[in-house]
């Protein structure tokens, strides 16, 4: 499965979910907040932009956002909705615009579409080749929940409701999970739609590893946006990190 494939004019289309799940003001808006006082007055450079669920409202709130997306139909469904915010075609990991923002992110747990670790550390590089001296790169990241995997059972269900399962299925040997969305008509007995989206799972610790290695420091970790405590329970993370500042 590539990213492309994935990715396509199907997915595109329905991507946005006005007003609901992660759209939804509560999750949404606290994002938008936190990257806007991280920006400190200056640029933001989004990876992986998408539709422009983030940069959009933080565009609107005077941050100038540019953003790097792999995906042409996702860029197109973005122009339906703003034609103001640049951006450039290519990958997340290698793809260079300029140097200079203050602020580089990337959220909703993307970094985990790029499948080897390699490549998640070249994100890191990358990111920190847009940055200026003391500018941050901030990751949403969602911690493996591999304590709810019993031994010898390769599958967890992360969400049942009505008309949608979601089941993840891992390799633990090369820290591969596939998240399977099961979406169907609960009142009939038709066969259900079914996609697949592939991630390389990491531990908070090899991020910050990932991270030493692209010369950041880790500034903070919260559970949320809105800066709940990070525990040993907490299912995600907001980490914030920072290039040394200029001598």
């Amino acid at each position: 499965m590539r990213q492309d494939e994935i990715w396509d004019a199907h997915a595109a289309q329905h991507y946005d979910t006005p007003g609901t799940g992660m759209f939804a003001p509560e999750v949404l808006g606290p994002a938008v907040d936190r990257l806007a006082t991280l920006a400190g007055g200056g640029a933001a450079l989004e990876l992986a932009i998408g539709t422009g669920r983030v940069a959009i409202p933080l565009h609107e709130r005077g941050v100038p956002v540019t953003g790097i997306e792999l995906s042409q139909p996702m860029i197109d469904q973005l122009r339906t909705k703003n034609a103001d915010i640049p951006v450039v075609a290519g990958d997340m990991a290698t793809t260079f615009v300029e140097a200079g923002f203050t602020l580089v992110y990337l959220v909703f747990n993307t970094i985990a579409n790029l499948l080897t670790q390699r490549e998640q550390v070249e994100c890191f590089r990358n990111a920190a080749r847009h940055l200026e001296p003391g500018g941050r790169f901030v990751i949403e990241l969602w911690v493996p929940e591999l304590r709810r995997l019993p031994p010898g059972t390769p599958a967890t269900v992360f969400t049942s409701e009505p008309g949608y399962l979601g089941v993840d299925t891992y390799d633990t040997l090369h820290q591969h999970v596939v998240s399977h969305h099961f979406t169907f008509d609960p009142d009939h007995g038709r066969a259900a739609q079914v996609g697949r989206t592939p991630h390389r799972y990491i531990w908070p610790a090899e991020l910050d590893l990932m991270a030493q290695l692209a010369g950041f420091e880790l500034e903070s970790r919260d559970a949320d946006w809105s800066g709940a405590p990070f525990t040993a329970d907490s299912r995600s993370h907001v980490s914030v990190y920072r290039l040394p500042p200029a001598r």
